[in-house]
């Protein structure tokens, strides 16, 4: 692992810390608070701190269990666990977060809900939005200067960015955010008109809030699971150095995927141009090789298959069985 990896990496595990420091007092504090106050709301944000301490605690793990090294059984390393130990925390967000909410929310409007002692739930939620912004604005910090390293805006970052870290506790804070103002609006309707039914309504758009932060998570993490490819700008960058070279007639397949957040495996077809003798092929190999891990430093892997063109196109044609009984493999 490179010094600037290992900063990176350094950096998330200080904010994963913060994010569930913060968490963890807040989920305490809300727990024994909805108890003594018997507010809906306050009950359900008590639910979705339960979920974030967790995942927190989920995140941390991956991070010390993706850098192990390569081994027989796992030849391109351990990054992916980052990716998914991310989707078991967005399932956590939408099952115990989004799901105990959204019982409160029903169990408040169908029953009425107990009489709520408000101080304690405006002291508690008030306490929530000052712990979690501090840690949303750990993470927001981090990800900016992310952002500003790639020549991004923090949005296009965030959804562009293979780090599930520090992702996931943005979005998590911002739920928690909103959430607990949320939950404040809620409380102060049930003291202003005397009804449960608002806190009951403010734990379910608490829920619909958590809903939307997991699905946004679990279609990130889902997608680099099932082999996400680099970013157009990494592809580009790749095929220029591919390009480039004379000795390269065309490009027929660029095949790329994500083994972590900071490692990528790049596999390309190529048709090379006549008359090169072998030592020539590896010269030109490795200096390509060379050139791509120099463009893209987030390359790990790559390997280069000088493929006639005549071929290949013939191989595309055939039936699926032709290409297994030619080759022993298949790419499609």
């Amino acid at each position: 692992m490179d010094d600037a990896v290992q900063r990176r990496h350094q950096e998330s595990r200080r904010t994963v810390l913060v994010a569930l420091a913060a968490n963890a007092a807040i989920l305490v504090v809300k727990a024994i608070g909805g108890v003594i106050s018997g507010s809906s709301a306050l009950l359900a944000e008590a639910a979705h701190s339960v979920a974030d301490t967790a995942n927190e605690g989920f995140l941390l793990a991956s991070l010390s269990r993706s850098t192990r090294e390569p081994d027989d059984e796992h030849p391109f390393g351990y990054g992916q666990e980052r990716f998914l130990w991310a989707f078991v925390a967005a399932i956590g967000i939408f099952v115990a977060g989004a799901g105990f909410s959204f019982y409160q929310g029903l169990e408040a409007i169908i029953g009425g809900g107990e009489e709520t002692l408000y101080w304690v739930a405006y002291a508690i939620l008030g306490f929530g939005i000052v712990a979690e912004g501090t840690s949303l604005l750990r993470a927001l910090r981090q990800t900016r200067g992310e952002a500003v390293t790639n020549g991004l805006s923090v949005r296009s970052h965030l959804r562009a960015s293979r780090d599930p870290t520090t992702k996931t506790v943005v979005f998590e804070d911002a739920a928690a955010v909103s959430g607990n103002v949320v939950a404040i609006v809620g409380v102060a309707l049930h003291q202003l008109t005397g009804s449960a039914v608002w806190e009951g309504v403010a734990a379910l758009i608490v829920a619909a809030i958590l809903v939307a932060a997991s699905s946004s998570l679990a279609r990130g993490a889902s997608s680099l699971l099932v082999g996400q490819a680099a970013t157009e700008g990494e592809r580009r960058e790749i095929l220029d150095v591919l390009n480039a070279r004379s000795e390269v007639e065309e490009v027929m397949q660029l095949l790329t995927m994500a083994l972590a957040p900071d490692r990528l495996l790049v596999a390309a077809r190529i048709d090379l141009t006549g008359g090169l003798d072998s030592e020539r092929v590896e010269d030109v190999s490795t200096e390509i090789d060379r050139e791509i891990r120099h463009r893209v430093p987030t390359v790990a892997e790559v390997f280069l298959d000088a493929t006639d063109r005549d071929r290949f196109a013939e191989a595309e044609r055939a039936p699926i069985g032709i290409q297994l009984g030619a080759s022993g493999s298949a790419d499609r």
